[in-house]
């Protein structure tokens, strides 16, 4: 089973930016669809972003749409995501996950990352 590490997290202004690496070990990311879900405070974990297997396919959640870009770098076995124009709302943990099915269903990402935290302040 791939293992999954996130980093890139920190604490940014509003209307900043941030790039969200996860480093994938045990597998490749082009074997799997690679999703980003965020869980903010008090709330459930949600899916930001998604992107099939192929690559060719992606999702985005209608809050990070125009802002938020998922890419792979295969050579680094390693998913990004490009957050930019930051908004207070966007403050969460941010998992790297990965499953067979390029979907939006947390159930089907079998493989989590532990998160790694984005704080914007307004």
């Amino acid at each position: 089973q791939v293992q999954l590490a996130e980093s890139g997290g920190g604490l940014v202004q509003a209307g900043g930016s941030l790039r969200l690496s996860c480093a994938a070990s045990g597998g490749t990311v082009s074997s799997y669809a690679m999703g980003w879900f965020r869980q903010a405070p008090g709330k459930e974990r949600e899916c930001a972003v998604v992107v099939s297997r192929s690559g060719g396919s992606t999702y985005y959640a209608d809050s990070v749409k125009g802002r938020f870009t998922i890419s792979r770098d295969i050579a680094k076995n390693t998913v990004y995501l490009q957050m930019n124009s930051l908004k207070p709302e966007d403050t969460a943990v941010y998992y790297c996950a990965a499953g067979l099915i390029a979907t939006t269903t947390e159930a089907n990402f079998r493989s989590w990352g532990q998160g790694t935290q984005v704080t914007v302040s307004s």
